[in-house]
């Protein structure tokens, strides 16, 4: 678990923590975490409640992380990671823009948004090669078609392509053809390919399960990590809740605790979360407060007859604006941090 402390916490605050923690049979070691300070307390036979700790002078509060994610996890002196996919640095500072169809349909199709995204400002171009659906009969996607016409965007428009394997077979053509690899949500915990997918070398994309914890989506994380791949960036994409008005929830809440917990860059998908193209702006715009490293959007230029998602895709001169918008949005809360600061 991680105890944070408050800003204005002393040294003995920070030994008192850690010699409670080793009075009961634990490892601790102070880190810092961001701006802040905190104790990482491991080892024992059991976690300590985090009772024993909430009361003590100096704590914030208590973070439970149960099982080893150590590699995923903040500690002293180790920097944030920052993945370079061509010209892009994602948790560099600079807010990433991740743009495309949810699933490639044809060259005309995918060719059109690709020019269009890429003049708008993306940074990569995201299309869906193999798409897990939930039903049998939904359309699975292109695939080997598919990277192929990638391949030819990426030649054209100079965009790095971020795309989806599903299974062993799809992750060799992948890695072949892509430039970063995604995991989707249905596969966040399908333990076997996160291995593959770490020892592919490539830089994963890793989505939150729309079911997962916190906790579940570090560990899923450090298969990645486990199997020699530092290049892994985290993605919430909603989750499954009680709520009707939107296809998911999406979980803004988890984007600052994930900054102050790990050195891994954290992008946000408003698309999948919502479901409705008219929520994705704001959604976009609130990621980008609430500290993400960037947002991947579903744009199409004919959303009304995609194949898959498409009341979630904005059109190209809707992301246009969106990204002009939030490129503004960076500039406004740089200069404000600059103020503060």
């Amino acid at each position: 678990m991680l105890v944070y402390m408050k800003a204005a916490c002393t040294r003995e605050d920070l030994d008192r923590v850690a010699g409670v923690a080793r009075g009961l049979g634990h490892e601790a070691e102070p880190m810092a975490c961001g701006a802040d300070h905190a104790v990482r307390v491991s080892g024992g036979p059991e976690p300590p409640h985090p009772a024993v700790f909430e009361t003590l002078p100096g704590v914030a509060r208590v973070v439970p992380v149960l099982r080893p994610a150590w590699r995923a996890l903040r500690a002293a002196g180790r920097p944030d990671t920052v993945v370079r996919v061509g010209a892009c640095a994602i948790g560099s500072g600079r807010f990433a823009l991740i743009a495309g169809p949810c699933a490639v349909e044809g060259p005309e199709q995918l060719l059109a948004v690709a020019r269009a995204v890429r003049l708008a400002g993306a940074d990569l171009l995201r299309g869906g090669a193999y798409k897990p659906r939930t039903s049998p009969y939904d359309f699975q996607g292109l695939g080997a078609e598919a990277l192929e016409l990638l391949v030819r965007a990426r030649e054209e428009t100079g965009l790095p392509i971020v795309t989806e394997a599903v299974d062993e077979r799809s992750l060799r053509l992948v890695a072949r053809h892509g430039d970063v690899v995604q995991i989707g949500a249905r596969n966040m915990q399908n333990f076997a390919l996160l291995k593959q997918v770490g020892e592919s070398g490539l830089p994963v994309l890793l989505k939150r399960s729309m079911s997962a914890t916190l906790e579940d989506l570090l560990h899923s994380a450090e298969y990645l990590l486990d199997a020699g791949n530092p290049n892994v960036i985290l993605c919430e994409r909603g989750i499954r809740t009680f709520s009707t008005h939107s296809r998911f929830t999406l979980d803004l809440a988890i984007v600052p605790l994930l900054k102050r917990l790990t050195h891994l860059p954290v992008i946000v998908d408003p698309s999948h979360a919502t479901g409705h193209a008219r929520s994705v702006p704001a959604l976009a715009r609130a990621a980008l407060a609430a500290g993400a490293d960037g947002v991947m959007i579903e744009v199409h230029a004919d959303p009304a007859h995609a194949l898959c998602d498409g009341p979630q895709s904005l059109l190209p001169d809707e992301f246009a604006a969106l990204a002009a918008g939030l490129r503004a949005l960076e500039a406004f809360l740089e200069r404000q941090r600059e103020t503060v600061s």
